[in-house]
Order: C-alpha cells, then structure tokens, then sequence
C-alpha cells in the first residue's frame, strides 16, 4: 500500500484582497500550509484559515516566507542565517497563537518562495530555519524540498523531514525547481501533472525539464493555492491517487 500526504499553500489573502479557494481546496487535501503574514496573508486571514483546517480535519502547518509583500516572497533577499532563523521564529509564533487558541496542534514548517529555494541549496540558511523550529518545538515536522539541503539539514538537528514533490512544477536535472522566469516552469495540463505525481509515489522517480529520469522522494505532494486551476488539479490528483490506490493521510 502506498501513501503520500497531499498538501496546499493557503491562507494568502490580503486585506481586500483575496487569493485562492481555500474553502474549497481543504476538502481535498490532508495538510495546509498557512502563510503567516509576511509574503501573504494577515492575522484575520490567519484565524480564518486555521479555523477552517480545524473544521475539515485538515492538518495545520507554518507557512513562512521573506518580508516581501510586493513580491508575494519571491524575490531573494541577502539574509544572514541568523536573520533567516528570526524570522521563521517570528512568524511560527504568530500562527500558533492561532492553532493554539483553537486546539489544534502545529504538524509542519514549510517556507515559502525565495526562502524555501534559498535554502534548498544553501546548508546554512537550511540548518538555521531547522534550529528555529527544533527551538520553539522538537516535535514539528520540517517540510522541504525532495534531496535538498532542506532535508539534510532537517535530520542533521533532530526533526523529522518530510520531502515534498510537486505536481505543477517543473524539475532541473539536479532535483531543483525550474525558475518561474522560464518557459515550462509551470505545469498546466492536469493529466500530465497527473500521471507524473503518480510516478513519483510508486516509482520514485520524475522526468526533468531535458528530458532525464531523476530519482525523487515522496512524502508530500504540493498543488499551488494561487494557481487559478488549483481547485482542479487538487480533485483530479486526490481521485486518480485513490484509483492507483494510493492512500492520502497528513504527514503524523
């Protein structure tokens, strides 16, 4: 039997502003990952959020990203690691404020954007997000990309890693994502998407951007909140996962 934990970056409205299909996108998935206010998101978006994760039964994970507004988190910033690990503190204590007061206990980090690809291929910007985590508490899983530094880093301080694989984005020969910037960067066609996650759970492997087989593990799936065909994909993947009878669970 197989199973993957099927995850959503949510919680990023802002203001007036709203992004995604929250509502509808956390019947889907097992895990959330909740934007703490700096790249996306504000403490009401944040209140919401959390409350409606508790509702579906949907497990509840930090979401935190660059100071970056503007640029949605993802633009690089020239961050000390001492820096980065105030501000991945900052932002943990801010959300579990909100999981606290409703009960529901705080499974996962995932950084955002520029400060999750930053230290994907950078051991001590990674190692000092971990020690940010492992300090507020050990108990946390740290979500990071498949085969980065991320996930290194996560065992080399003692937390759990979980290696996260994405359905709509593309992959550089090295197991990196391909840049935004580029053409192909995003997938857009469901079945393709499709069919790549579910080779990525049995097989452990996906094919890069040129064209080569690389090996990749699988602990959770990633489908984009602010893609506009988000709600879609996370159906479509949820369906054929449970047809390939792989079972969808929360990362505990």
């Amino acid at each position: 039997m197989y199973c993957v934990d099927l995850n959503s970056d949510l919680g990023e409205s802002f203001g007036n502003y709203t992004i995604g299909m929250d509502e509808e996108i956390l019947k889907y998935v097992s895990s959330a990952n909740v934007a703490c206010g700096w790249h996306a998101g504000d403490a009401v978006v944040m209140e919401k959020t959390v409350a409606m994760a508790g509702e579906f039964n949907t497990a509840v994970g930090a979401h935190p990203g660059f100071p970056d507004l503007v640029g949605f988190g993802r633009r690089n910033m020239a961050v000390t690691p001492e820096e980065a690990k105030a501000y991945v503190k900052y932002q943990l204590g801010a959300l579990m404020a909100f999981t606290k007061s409703r009960g529901i206990r705080l499974q996962h980090v995932k950084p955002h954007g520029a400060m999750y690809n930053m230290a994907a291929v950078d051991e001590k910007l990674a190692l000092a997000m971990c020690e940010a985590v492992y300090e507020v508490d050990k108990d946390i899983i740290f979500m990071g990309l498949a085969g980065s530094k991320m996930i290194t880093a996560a065992e080399k301080i003692g937390l759990r890693a979980a290696s996260e694989v994405f359905a709509d984005r593309a992959y550089n020969d090295d197991g990196t994502l391909v840049s935004r910037k580029l053409p192909g960067a995003v997938i857009k066609d469901k079945d393709l998407a499709i069919s790549r996650v579910i080779r990525m759970v049995k097989e452990g492997k996906v094919e890069s951007i040129n064209g080569k087989d690389i090996a990749i593990k699988a602990d959770s799936i990633c489908v984009h909140g602010d893609n506009p065909k988000a709600l879609e994909f996370v159906k479509n993947i949820r369906q054929a996962l449970e047809k390939e009878q792989i079972e969808i669970k929360c990362l505990r």
